[in-house]
């Protein structure tokens, strides 16, 4: 029995927000069938193809685990099909441009009436106010959610990240406002709407670099590089590099074959607790009596240096090397890991936490698993659907058409 065994979701949505959200739910085991218009498609499916005539990655690595029904619900007899759907489902997740849904003719309040225990959760860029009409992707969500502002060298332009805080970000947020939305169902017997906007699931992941927007007002952000380095503090939280972004100060070091290897490089926090450890480890035991080093406080002025002297340590070994010394120690470290290796790791491989997929396809290839591991519900990664793959399964099996009717149906165009 998987967590969300009999819950059938109606997805709606296409490209990363959406079929993020939709593809956990189908991992911990909802019925997710996916909406897509006959001959087209999840637009995703033909973008960034690398093998002719296939899926595209993009498309295969978002929508695991779920049924694809064809369906043009802009043809009468698609939108009978879709409003017995609607009755039969648990759940409609959509990411379309605001308004989309209405114009389709099943708003809010026509999907209440048909079935007056569906949960509607969407996906927008913005939530209500003067933004609310405007298109977003992933790095306008970024931009706009306080990441770029606060992200990069303070020297230099805002920056986004390659983490997909913005798409996948608001995904998750969003599966779990279904989650709680089908938890409260159990008490009041109700649907509910859901709306996750994009800049609030960004700001949302974004909250300590809000907390030093207030703690600003009070004075210098004195673990902040600049702060060491005298140079003043602007009205705003700046970008801060690679500080860490707790009250350990942290920095990215370079390791041994920086020269010649783009990802030779460590993370190292100088947590309070480990100090004299750290003296000891690298060269310099004079430091843990020494005023100028031996308080948290008096070392912040003094962080350039302090990273300079580690750096020449680091600098005298791998970045596995430094774990491997400094683990034992409770020195807080970790390896600048690219997806090359990530993809080769066999550890993550045994979790499920990277998995192969087979695909009639496209043949075999890599993905992400689920990241939510589960005791009493584990999760089998199962390859994406065709398009309208499952259009006669569903339309016979779960809304019951046969005979006249199902050829009706299927003659009609408004499936696939």
């Amino acid at each position: 029995m998987k967590a969300l065994e009999g819950i059938k979701i109606l997805d709606f949505t296409h490209v990363q927000s959406g079929p993020t959200c939709t593809q956990l739910l189908a991992w911990f085991g909802a019925d997710v069938i996916k909406v897509e218009r006959p001959g087209v498609g999840d637009a995703t499916r033909k973008q960034l193809v690398d093998v002719p005539g296939a899926d595209s990655l993009y498309f295969t690595m978002l929508n695991h685990n779920k049924r694809s029904i064809a369906l043009n619900t802009k043809n009468e007899v698609g939108k009978e099909v879709l409003t017995k759907l609607i009755k039969e489902c648990d759940v409609l997740v959509e990411n379309f441009a605001p308004g989309a849904l209405d114009r389709m003719g099943f708003g809010w309040e026509t999907i209440q009436r048909l079935n007056p225990t569906m949960i509607m959760a969407s996906v927008k860029g913005f939530g209500p106010g003067k933004f609310e009409d405007c298109k977003v992707y992933e790095n306008v969500a970024q931009c706009a959610g306080g990441s770029a502002s606060t992200t990069g060298f303070n020297d230099d332009v805002p920056l986004v990240t390659g983490a997909q805080i913005g798409d996948s970000g608001t995904g998750l947020h969003l599966a779990l406002g279904i989650c709680v939305a089908l938890i409260q169902r159990q008490t009041t017997g109700k649907g509910q709407k859901i709306l996750a906007p994009m800049q609030d699931g960004v700001l949302n992941l974004c909250r300590v670099k809000l907390r030093d927007q207030q703690r600003l007002d009070k004075g210098p952000l004195t673990e902040y590089s600049q702060h060491g380095k005298g140079i003043p503090f602007g009205d705003s939280t700046p970008r801060a590099g690679n500080d860490s972004g707790g009250g350990q100060p942290g920095r990215i070091l370079k390791c041994k074959g920086w020269e010649n290897d783009p990802n030779a490089y460590t993370y190292f926090i100088t947590q309070a607790a480990v100090w004299p450890r750290i003296c000891d480890l690298i060269g310099k035991p004079e430091w843990k009596e020494d005023p100028e080093f031996a308080t948290p406080p008096a070392r912040l002025p003094r962080l350039d240096l302090i990273f300079d002297t580690i750096e020449q340590w680091t600098m005298t070994k791998t970045k596995f090397e430094v774990m491997d010394e400094c683990n034992p120690l409770d020195i807080p470290v970790g390896p600048i890991l690219s997806m090359k290796e990530l993809a080769e790791d066999e550890g993550l491989k045994k979790t499920g936490t990277i998995v192969e997929v087979d695909h009639p396809e496209r043949g075999k290839y890599l993905s992400v698993g689920c990241p939510i591991k589960l005791s009493d519900s584990p999760v089998e990664v199962v390859r994406s659907p065709l398009l309208g793959e499952h259009t006669s399964e569903i339309l016979t099996e779960m809304l019951g058409y046969t005979g006249d009717e199902l050829n009706r149906i299927q003659e009609s165009g408004a499936v696939g």
